[in-house]
């Protein structure tokens, strides 16, 4: 009989259960993160390094530390392009409103919900590209959107080309925009409602709370991580919009052309790499940026939610223990 103190040596672990339970453990954690090393790191610590250059993908390169940097804030069309993204980021607002508004009605017992909700992601599901072509026959002047303002008793005469005029062309392309991202947000925001404990609402309505007292102090407090998340997401992604513009718009001309588009412009078109790698560099900044000073809002908008919500606790269990 094998004694309890004897040692195993590494081969016999290894074909012991506990050492498959390491090994399988290892090799799920080590690979991911070989990966993330390979294509996402060092990938990105080349591209800080090409910031510093002035280069072509070939040929030679020559170092020239910030003056990169500096191009990028003495550059109009650069300043304009970046200045495109506010649309984008207003549009990103309107959508998680619209998101979060129909959220609230459909996580209720509405009949019909699931088929709207699979109506409202569907848009989501469809390629950006696809989107883009949709739209650009959509905005076409006597087509779709004019039809139907015909419709409404709108002439054609008085109305706009959506996609010439650059007083609203940016306009459409947000909406298209729009139109794509806002049923994946409230997909999201209706499984974070339906997480929320409905006793909670119940407790709510003995102390006399509203619908929107209900949604302000539980619903909304309850599911901040998400409304946090997808703003996060929208935001980052209105400042990085690519594919409105590239597609509808054919490269993102009449004035159209955001940070992403002349990013894309300089690095493939003009060649200019060194001067590319910096304004994605920019571009992360602004969009870590950004990241922290929402979590402080959020922190700080919460905090009057939370606050109440202990004071109506405290109100709650005083008047359950009077019941008692």
């Amino acid at each position: 009989m094998e004694q309890s103190g004897t040692k195993k040596s590494f081969g016999e672990w290894i074909k012991s259960r506990k050492g498959q339970q390491m090994l399988i453990i290892l090799a799920f954690t080590i690979i991911p993160l070989i990966l993330l090393l390979v294509f996402t790191y060092l990938p990105f610590a080349e591209m800080v390094k090409f910031s510093f250059y002035k280069m072509k993908y070939v040929g030679a390169r020559k170092f020239v530390g910030l003056d990169n940097y500096r191009a990028i804030f003495k550059r109009d069309d650069i300043i304009g392009a970046l200045k495109l993204c506010l649309y984008y980021m207003a549009g990103a607002l309107i959508q998680l409103a619209i998101a979060l508004y129909l959220a609230t009605i459909l996580s209720m017992k509405v009949k019909c919900s699931n088929l709207f909700k699979g109506f409202m992601f569907f848009p989501y599901l469809i390629n950006g590209i696809a989107i883009g072509f949709i739209f650009k026959f959509f905005y076409t002047r006597g087509f779709v959107f004019d039809t139907v303002l015909q419709w409404c008793g709108f002439q054609l005469d008085n109305l706009p080309y959506w996609l010439k005029d650059q007083s609203v062309n940016n306009w459409s392309l947000v909406g298209s925009s729009v139109w794509r991202y806002f049923g994946q947000n409230m997909v999201l925001f209706v499984g974070a409602m339906m997480s929320v404990d409905s006793e909670l609402y119940e407790a709510a309505m003995l102390d006399g709370a509203n619908k929107w007292q209900q949604f302000k102090y539980i619903m909304l407090p309850s599911i901040k991580t998400i409304v946090m998340l997808n703003l996060i997401m929208s935001i980052s992604g209105s400042l990085s919009a690519f594919e409105p513009p590239y597609v509808v718009m054919s490269g993102g001309a009449n004035g159209t052309a955001t940070y992403f588009v002349k990013m894309h412009e300089i690095a493939h078109t003009s060649q200019k790499v060194g001067l590319a790698s910096a304004m994605a560099i920019v571009l992360l900044i602004i969009i870590m940026i950004v990241t922290i000073l929402q979590n402080l809002f959020f922190k700080y908008v919460f905090k009057d939610a939370a606050d109440e919500d202990k004071n109506a606790g405290a109100r709650r269990e005083k008047k359950l223990a009077r019941i008692r």
